[in-house]
């Protein structure tokens, strides 16, 4: 039955006087819903907050309690996930308590969520503990989602329904994505919560998520949770050996991959033994080597329990040496070298050493870091001076290969906004030559002829601005000819464009300051002299001055990083060997 127009106003507002004469010439009028929500009066009322007008219509017509809206929610549903007060929605609790309507309380809406999911997403803790004591069974329902209760408090960090969930038998602790509370207090750091979890269902410590196959113990390493952390070991020692399903990680891989030394201090102290390495060998050191973290890697060679894990191979056979040079990581792989357990003359399954990953090292050729790392390599091992001063002379060509790629690739750059500028310059300066300063005289003998013919300055500026037009085509005409893409002509001609190009920004500079002479009042003469003149030589002062202020940093920069490396390695190597820096 469609709800009467009267009575919908009635209940937007708060009307009870409304809606009791309604009820008086018709009892059934209650009864009606809207045509599409089909949510009644009570509904209504309860999504505005209307609570006299809910305790005159339950006096009436208690069967409304029970009735389900299009979202499959009852009029308590309905008030819990209202923006009002958790008031009204504690008055229908009441009611269907005192009713005893425990299907109604226990009722979930299409997303499969009851009133205590709501009450915990909305916030409303006092509520949601009121819902636990009315009706306990709440606490067992899950969400389309795959969201519990339990769940939704402790990803809000809401110990006090945490809590009071835990003491209900069998209520459910499930949440999204295979999570558990326990994953849910690790990620918020609540160590009491944690605790509290671990000693009532101590299994979900070991439970993993869908998506990463983490536990709460891999999310608290992860995490960085040392607290968290503690906690869970001191409870059961064991969860520090723990394996992921997929791919047997560890924690202190895990550890590694974010770096975080601190937590696996904390678990070496509880787990000495702790596992280290993946399935595939790949070990907690491969995978800080790996991930650049320096601090974790000397970590794990400062450990005494772990120093055999310097030379362990993964199933290439490649070791943390293969991986740290592969790297280009000078701090790494000098690191590596001063352990005294290093064996620099392991080779992989392919018969590689961890000297020869330099070779396919393309990203660093031209790099400081490579240069050094060879030579580190070279001073550990002297016998393969040979191997090395092979790669230095193939990088050699790797960066005489990048370089030409570099100046190709900057010239046509240059070369395509010099053109432009020079088009720009001959326009001008052509025109120039037509609009002459003063103008042509109109004098009988005369006619045709410019008027300030006679002058110096304006010989000066017929001078100044014919050169400027034919050096800026000069300059078009040799950019033309760079498009052929013929490296050696590039490198030749670049430096006589821009020489050809400033020649030519000076003529026009000339020409404009000469022009403004013939026309302007000798009063504003200097004024324009001095304007042209600065436009023309600021740039080539800030060129003069600022590039050799440049050029010595960079020198000094090199100078500097040559003799740091040259007195760590020592004065004996050939000086050939360091040419490329």
């Amino acid at each position: 039955m469609i709800m009467d127009g009267r009575l919908l106003d009635a209940a937007t507002t708060g009307d009870a006087v409304t809606m009791k004469h309604l009820f008086v010439h018709d009892p059934s009028v209650l009864l009606g819903t809207t045509p599409k929500g089909m949510n009644t009066c009570l509904h209504i009322s309860s999504t505005r907050g209307h609570q006299g007008f809910c305790m005159d219509v339950l006096a009436r017509n208690r069967s409304l309690l029970s009735a389900v809206n299009a979202d499959g929610e009852t009029p308590l549903l309905t008030a819990v996930t209202s923006d009002h007060t958790a008031t009204l929605a504690s008055f229908l609790l009441r009611w269907c308590r005192d009713l005893q309507l425990s299907e109604e309380i226990l009722k979930q809406d299409y997303k499969g969520c009851n009133a205590l999911h709501h009450a915990i997403r909305s916030g409303h803790s006092k509520l949601a503990l009121e819902l636990i004591a009315a009706e306990p069974a709440l606490s067992k329902a899950v969400s389309e989602e795959k969201e519990s209760p339990m769940f939704m408090a402790a990803m809000r960090n809401d110990a006090d329904i945490v809590e009071k969930l835990l003491e209900v038998p069998n209520s459910a602790h499930v949440g999204a994505c295979g999570w558990n509370a326990l994953h849910a207090a690790v990620r918020n750091g609540n160590s009491a919560m944690v605790k509290k979890i671990v000693e009532t269902r101590p299994w979900l410590a070991r439970e993993e998520d869908r998506c990463d196959h983490n536990t709460p113990v891999h999310q608290a390493v992860y995490g960085n949770k040392i607290d968290v952390l503690r906690v869970l070991l001191e409870h059961d020692r064991s969860l520090g050996y723990v394996l992921t399903s997929d791919d047997g990680t560890p924690l202190l891989s895990c550890a590694a991959y974010q770096g975080q030394a601190g937590v696996a201090r904390e678990l070496l102290e509880h787990c000495p033994d702790a596992p280290y390495r993946r399935r595939n060998g790949w070990t907690c050191l491969h995978e800080a080597v790996w991930r650049e973290k320096t601090d974790f890697v000397e970590f794990v060679l400062g450990m005494p329990q772990l120093h055999k894990l310097v030379n362990l191979r993964d199933s290439n056979g490649d070791t943390a040496l293969h991986l740290a040079v592969q790297k280009c990581n000078p701090k790494m792989v000098k690191a590596l070298l001063l352990h005294k357990q290093i064996d620099v003359t392991v080779i992989n399954n392919a018969a590689v050493p961890a000297t020869w990953n330099l070779s396919g090292d393309d990203t660093n050729a031209e790099s400081l870091n490579w240069i050094e790392v060879s030579m580190l390599m070279l001073k550990a091992d002297p016998r393969d001076e040979t191997s090395i001063y092979n790669l230095l002379e193939e990088n050699k060509e790797k960066v005489t290969k990048l370089i030409r790629n570099d100046i190709r690739s900057l010239t046509q750059t240059y070369t395509g906004n010099t053109s432009l500028v020079a088009v720009l310059i001959a326009t001008i300066t052509f025109a120039a030559a037509f609009t002459l300063p003063g103008g042509y005289s109109t004098d009988a003998g005369n006619e045709g002829h410019p008027i300030m013919a006679r002058k110096l300055a304006f010989q000066a500026f017929l001078i100044s601005d014919t050169l400027a037009m034919c050096s800026s085509l000069a300059v078009a005409f040799v950019c033309i000819i760079a498009r052929w893409e013929d490296l050696e002509f590039l490198l030749y001609y670049r430096s006589f464009t821009k020489k050809l190009m400033w020649f030519s920004y000076m003529a026009t500079t000339t020409a404009f300051a000469t022009g403004l002479y013939t026309v302007l009042a000798p009063r504003l003469l200097w004024l324009a002299v001095a304007v042209c003149t600065l436009t023309g030589l600021l740039p080539i002062v800030t060129k003069l001055l600022g590039w050799p202020i440049l050029k010595l940093r960079f020198r000094f920069g090199q100078t500097f990083k040559i003799l740091k490396l040259r007195f760590q390695l020592g004065w004996t190597f050939k000086s050939e060997l360091l040419d490329m820096v």
